[in-house]
Protein backbone atom coordinates (compact mmCIF):
# COMPACT_ATOMS: atom_id res chain seq x y z
CA UNK A 1 0.00 0.00 0.00
CA UNK A 2 1.16 3.51 -0.82
CA UNK A 3 -0.18 7.00 -0.12
CA UNK A 4 0.25 10.21 -2.05
CA UNK A 5 -0.75 13.85 -1.62
CA UNK A 6 -2.06 15.97 -4.47
CA UNK A 7 -0.03 19.12 -3.81
CA UNK A 8 -2.41 21.25 -5.86
CA UNK A 9 -5.31 20.40 -3.56
CA UNK A 10 -3.46 20.49 -0.22
CA UNK A 11 -4.23 23.64 1.78
CA UNK A 12 -1.88 22.91 4.69
CA UNK A 13 -4.39 22.05 7.41
CA UNK A 14 -1.90 19.54 8.82
CA UNK A 15 -4.35 16.85 9.80
CA UNK A 16 -2.36 14.22 7.92
CA UNK A 17 0.82 14.73 9.91
CA UNK A 18 -1.07 15.29 13.16
CA UNK A 19 -2.92 11.98 12.77
CA UNK A 20 -0.24 9.95 11.00
CA UNK A 21 3.19 11.39 11.75
CA UNK A 22 4.73 8.04 10.80
CA UNK A 23 3.52 8.55 7.21
CA UNK A 24 3.37 12.32 6.70
CA UNK A 25 5.42 15.37 7.55
CA UNK A 26 5.26 19.04 6.72
CA UNK A 27 7.29 21.01 4.22
CA UNK A 28 8.86 24.42 4.86
CA UNK A 29 5.52 26.14 4.24
CA UNK A 30 3.41 23.83 6.41
CA UNK A 31 1.92 21.74 3.61
CA UNK A 32 1.73 17.97 3.97
CA UNK A 33 4.35 15.75 2.41
CA UNK A 34 4.65 12.00 2.22
CA UNK A 35 7.49 10.29 4.07
CA UNK A 36 9.37 7.14 2.98
CA UNK A 37 8.33 7.37 -0.68
CA UNK A 38 4.72 6.84 0.32
CA UNK A 39 5.18 3.24 1.40
CA UNK A 40 2.82 2.33 4.23
CA UNK A 41 4.54 -0.11 6.60
CA UNK A 42 2.67 -3.18 7.80
CA UNK A 43 0.41 -2.29 10.69
CA UNK A 44 -0.13 1.34 9.64
CA UNK A 45 -2.83 0.74 7.03
CA UNK A 46 -5.56 1.90 9.41
CA UNK A 47 -3.59 5.06 10.20
CA UNK A 48 -3.24 5.79 6.48
CA UNK A 49 -6.99 5.41 5.99
CA UNK A 50 -7.62 7.72 8.96
CA UNK A 51 -5.49 10.43 7.36
CA UNK A 52 -7.31 10.01 4.03
CA UNK A 53 -10.71 10.26 5.73
CA UNK A 54 -9.75 13.39 7.67
CA UNK A 55 -8.25 15.47 4.88
CA UNK A 56 -10.68 18.36 4.29
CA UNK A 57 -9.56 18.80 0.67
CA UNK A 58 -9.45 15.08 -0.08
CA UNK A 59 -5.90 15.59 -1.31
CA UNK A 60 -4.60 12.26 0.08
CA UNK A 61 -5.18 9.01 -1.72
CA UNK A 62 -4.21 5.39 -1.27
CA UNK A 63 -2.68 3.83 -4.36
Amino acid sequence: MKVRIDSERCQGHGRCYDLASELFGEDDEGYGRVLAAGEVPDGLERTARLAVANCPERSIEIV
